[in-house]
């Protein structure tokens, strides 16, 4: 156990301290709320409880078995730890006893969940009741596999191979889709964006061959805390939910602090990683268990360097007993750091969000979080991964020096005191409907009938692809075309591209792995610096033809970042309304965007090393933006007196960008913008803020419908942020095709107030 207060005295007390502890908020313990199902339990499941020392349920479990048992479909949104699992777990051994036939499938967004979950349910399930329950995905032996689809009665798998493997070939899981009791999607907050939309359709021709093969089966949902569980749920399966959000678990209570780096320099704070290693080496030192989050695989390997060099100075003997953890290591290596966590064997972990979700590391006292993740949802389960014996916990978030993280250090009432973002899919968007509608017609023909399942679209959609060769319609049935031999196959849904790059070493010739044409004209133009598995790699050569991407390994003491140039046209509006002082706009646009050069930069100071050209095609597509105008006397003004307005304006889109995610469960790289002094399709100035993804997935209509609430968040970063000029913590981007040129600070804040009404130009 951890004396939270005292370690927090300490540091205060320590000669390095300088006022990073910008806020406090003690969340107070909780005693948990037993209920009783109203139906009552079987009694070899009551007996497996009570062997794993449960002998009564939290009142939300009960809650999730009664509305089960009503025939519901439900979403539990509780808090990390609460026992989610057992929502699912119970239902199922309890139907599977009562029926030997009767089929489940638990579907988890990764890997290691499926693992961890099915040691749980073995666990649980113990040697008394013998169910059959076996993973099914990438990395099942081929020998298992028609095992698995004979005899298992819970199928573990993730959204991608039931999408590939398990759908197209319907016919050899058919003990599967027409016994199907119930099926689960675990962590489903994870099913948003693109990604979601994508699982979406998933689900919608899961239920299509279970319609097929004469079953109906029940939905289980389990969620982190999402402002919006019951319409993410409705969106992703296309049936109504209940919603089981009363937490009746206990809680040890929890000191959440949040940590503000000092300024170096008047305008750059000291690295987020490094205070966040300095905090995680500490906290071991104190003998503290803990787990340290960062955003990116370097930082986790930073981090974990920094920490190590710190106890061998310190403590020696401790190095052995912490490590880093991302997704891209060997699974066996994974395992054995989660044993290693949850055996007690390890003190410490620093790692990617990949320990975000719910695999059981067992009982910690600390959570660090080396920067926002992204998303208050994203917070607190980091944060929940403390404080798992229902003993008080310590979490420190560690602000970055971006507008995000910056505005969260200022306003902690925004964090503390707010419900959590929306999850946003939007699984009509055609460039995703399309693809699943040809995958569909693999596995049957279509029928209007689908239309159920599919949306309002259906038919436009099929009408479309028939159009163009890709269906086939006889006798009031649609079929596939015979040139689409297997479309799944083909088809990342974790992506909204339609196709792929390969990444291949030259020298050897090795496939390194496939990234979404969306992406590779940023990422893989020639001459950038591509790192893979940590390794470093030059691409020599962008074949755009054979679509392949040739690097070669190469140590050199920079990174790129492209610069392109962005336009947009508007197609149509589709809404209109009075925001502030102005018009705001809501519609279909076309964004093309062009990759013109790329700037190196060195690694640790970022000093500036030269830039080279490139010569790439521009790329366009389709998506939904919001636009705004600006007060035209405001405007007049700023031009009468020599303001730079397109700085001003580059700026208020910059921040506003920033901004946007904490009210939409969504990432900076999800979102692009355009800001211009006079725009060719409105004839004045204006600012775009769109989807980053062909189609949108809700990210602009969000933007619209909550303007005032963004503009307001917005000025505070601006205003607030001590720099003079600007700075990455207000108004600078890191993904800025323009190289942050130009920028004005003041005429941003000016336009800002001008939105909404409060006020006129200054100096």
């Amino acid at each position: 156990m951890v004396d939270v207060t005292g370690f927090l005295e300490r540091l205060q007390a320590n000669q390095d301290y300088r006022d990073q502890i910008v806020h406090r908020q003690v969340l107070p313990r909780r005693d948990a709320v037993y209920a009783s199902p109203h139906h009552p339990l079987g009694a070899r499941v009551e007996a497996a409880l009570q062997h794993q020392g449960i002998n009564a349920l939290y009142q939300h479990q009960a809650a999730a078995l009664d509305a089960l048992s009503d025939g519901g479909h439900i979403i539990v949104a509780t808090t990390a730890a609460s026992g989610k699992s057992l929502c699912y777990h119970v239902p199922v051994m309890d139907a599977l006893l009562k029926d030997r036939a009767a089929r489940a499938l638990y579907v988890f967004p990764t890997k290691a969940l499926a693992q961890d979950q099915l040691r749980s349910l073995r666990t649980l399930c113990g040697e008394d009741i013998p169910l059959q329950a076996d993973i099914f995905d990438g990395d099942t032996p081929r020998e298992d596999r028609s095992r698995i689809k004979r005899s298992a009665q819970v199928i573990l798998t993730n959204p991608d191979m039931l999408h590939v493997g398990i759908l197209p070939n319907h016919k050899t899981w058919s003990r599967l889709f027409a016994s199907l009791r119930y099926v689960v999607l675990d962590e489903s907050h994870v099913y948003r964006g693109v990604f979601g939309s994508h699982v979406a359709n998933v689900i919608r021709r899961l239920r299509r061959l279970c319609r097929r093969y004469g079953s109906d089966p029940q939905f289980i949902l389990c969620s982190a805390t999402i402002a919006n569980p019951g319409e993410l749920a409705e969106a992703l399966v296309g049936l109504p939910f209940t919603v089981i959000d009363q937490d009746g678990s206990p809680y040890g209570g929890k000191q959440f602090v949040f940590w503000d780096p000092p300024m170096l320099n008047g305008f750059k704070r000291r690295s987020a990683t490094s205070e966040t290693a300095d905090l995680f080496a500490t906290l071991l030192q104190e003998g503290v268990r803990t787990l340290a989050f960062a955003r990116t695989r370097r930082q986790v390997e930073l981090m974990y360097v920094s920490a190590r060099q710190q106890l061998g100075r310190h403590a020696p003997e401790l190095v052995p007993l912490i490590a880093p953890y991302r997704a891209s290591y060997l699974p066996e290596d994974r395992r054995r750091i989660e044993r290693g966590l949850f055996s007690g064997e390890l003190l410490g972990v620093a790692a990617t969000n990949a320990l975000e979700l719910g695999i059981d590391v067992g009982s910690l006292d600390a959570t660090v979080l080396g920067g926002y993740p992204g998303s208050v949802s994203s917070t607190w389960q980091q944060a929940g991964r403390s404080g798992r014996r229902q003993e008080e916990s310590l979490t420190v978030l560690v602000g970055r020096h971006d507008p995000l993280d910056q505005y969260l250090m200022r306003h902690p009432d925004f964090f503390f005191g707010r419900v959590h973002e929306h999850a946003l899919i939007a699984p009509g968007n055609p460039y995703i409907l399309d693809k699943h509608l040809l995958c569909a017609a693999y596995e049957a023909p279509l029928t209007a009938r689908d239309a159920e399942l599919f949306g309002d679209t259906f038919s436009n959609r099929v009408t479309a692809l028939a159009r163009d060769g890709s269906l086939r319609e006889q006798g009031s049935r649609w079929f596939l075309s015979p040139s689409l031999s297997y479309p799944a196959e083909g088809m990342n849904i974790r992506s909204s591209s339609s196709s792929s790059y390969s990444v291949v070493e030259r020298d050897s010739g090795a496939l390194l792995e496939q990234v979404s044409a969306e992406s590779v004209f940023f990422q893989l133009h020639p001459g950038a610096v591509y790192l893979h598995y940590g390794e470093q790699y030059l691409v020599e050569q962008l074949d755009l033809q054979a679509k392949t991407a040739y690097v070669s390994t190469r140590q050199v003491p920079y990174y790129t970042q492209c610069r392109d140039i962005t336009d947009i046209r508007v197609l149509n509006t589709r809404r209109q309304k009075r925001g502030g002082t102005v018009d705001v706009y809501l519609g279909d646009v076309e964004v093309s965007q062009q990759v013109v050069s790329y700037e190196k930069k060195a690694h640790l100071t970022e000093e500036f090393l030269g830039d080279e050209v490139v010569d790439l095609p521009p790329q366009r597509f389709s998506t939904v933006a919001l636009w705004f105008d600006l007060p035209r006397d405001l405007v007049a003004e700023i031009r009468s007196k020599r303001r730079d307005l397109a700085g001003g304006l580059h700026a208020m889109e910059h921040a506003a960008i920033g901004v946007l995610p904490l009210f939409a469960l969504c990432d900076r790289a999800d979102i692009g913008g355009v800001s211009t002094p006079l725009h060719p399709d409105t004839g004045q100035p204006q600012v775009f803020i769109y989807d980053g993804h062909p189609g949108g997935i809700g990210i602009a209509e969000k933007g619209f419908e909550i303007i005032e609430q963004l503009w307001q968040a917005t000025l505070h970063v601006v205003e607030e942020c001590p720099c003079e000029e600007g700075c990455p913590g207000c108004i600078q981007s890191p993904k800025c095709g323009n190289g942050n040129h130009p920028l004005d600070k003041a005429v941003a804040a000016t336009l800002l107030r001008g939105v909404l009404g409060r006020g006129r130009l200054t100096g």
